[in-house]
């Protein structure tokens, strides 16, 4: 008969035995007197023995109703925690997020929106990888990531991918170049200079809009050598081993030996990319990412002011 139980009764039970009175213990409940006595003797005719000593002028706990107290009070305790748990849950307050990222990501405002969601959402356990595009597209769909911030990702069937910030290209050169000393350039200048490319496989739209910008002069990047990161990337060319086209973002760890020259006239963006899976419905991924588009949304208003 234990399945009989509810928690109800075990509510009813603890205000008896705290307040020791029905008539207290049946205003606290907002409950009439005769109700909640009832509601007491079924609860002891469950446990097949009685909860109080009842006098006419008290009520006492019996043995039984001493060992009892502790283990409902215990009981409703435990209940109220797992419904405050799963509330937050509910809520995106805990759990486990997996985010991956790109390493130039890290030159955009990211690491501030990192920093706030951690503020907003202190017991949610963060789980941050660094990986290229192409990775972390596949490791989304393999459920091992839970959302990514990419560079110009290849549309997937299964993830839905967003536009979280648009930055334009510059051309990167040796700071003793010749064409160092102009403000601007356009990539027509660089048909005969040797290129210093990131590793196509990283990202294959990616590489293909740096590619699109020399193409639209009528040439293809002679590239003499690749690496997989714009450290790299940038200290082969400040050694002289050639020239790149780079998200505008990349100048901000330039050294003296670098220069970092606006394209003119080069209309296509790099991207700053938010991708989940489509099916995608649990809060704590949602909350992720209503704050990151906010995060971006003002890089965004910032750039559409300086067009």
């Amino acid at each position: 008969m234990d399945q009989d139980i509810e928690l109800r009764h075990l509510r009813y039970f603890v205000a008896v035995a705290e307040e020791l009175h029905f008539g207290r213990a049946a205003l606290r409940l907002h409950l009439a007197q005769p109700p909640l006595s009832q509601q007491i003797r079924k609860l002891e005719e469950i446990l097949g023995h009685a909860l109080f000593t009842r006098t006419s002028r008290s009520v006492r706990l019996t043995s039984a109703g001493e060992v009892f107290f502790e283990r409902a009070r215990r009981t409703l305790r435990n209940v109220q925690e797992d419904l405050d748990e799963a509330r937050s849950i509910g809520r995106g307050e805990v759990g486990f997020l997996r985010v991956g990222f790109i390493g130039s990501s890290m030159l955009t405002r990211l690491p501030a929106m990192l920093g706030k969601y951690r503020r907003q959402y202190p017991n949610v356990h963060l789980q941050l990888s660094e990986n290229f595009t192409s990775n972390l597209i596949q490791s989304l769909t393999k459920n091992t990531l839970d959302a990514g911030i990419l560079r110009d990702g290849d549309p997937t069937e299964g993830l839905t991918i967003e536009p979280l910030f648009s930055e334009p290209f510059v051309a990167v050169l040796p700071s003793g170049h010749p064409l160092a000393k102009r403000k601007t350039i356009s990539a027509a200048d660089l048909r005969d200079e040797p290129f210093v490319f990131f590793t196509p496989t990283a990202g294959t739209l990616a590489y293909r809009k740096t590619i699109a910008l020399c193409e639209a002069h009528n040439f293809r990047p002679r590239v003499v050598q690749e690496a997989p990161q714009w450290l790299t990337i940038l200290r082969l060319v400040g050694a002289g081993l050639g020239v790149s086209i780079a998200p505008a973002c990349v100048a901000q760890i330039a050294t003296p030996d670098i220069a970092c020259r606006t394209l003119r006239g080069a209309r296509i963006r790099s991207n700053i990319e938010l991708a989940c899976r489509t099916a995608e419905d649990r809060t704590i991924v949602k909350s992720f990412a209503q704050i990151a588009r906010a995060s971006f949304d003002r890089s965004k208003k910032r750039a559409l002011s300086c067009r």
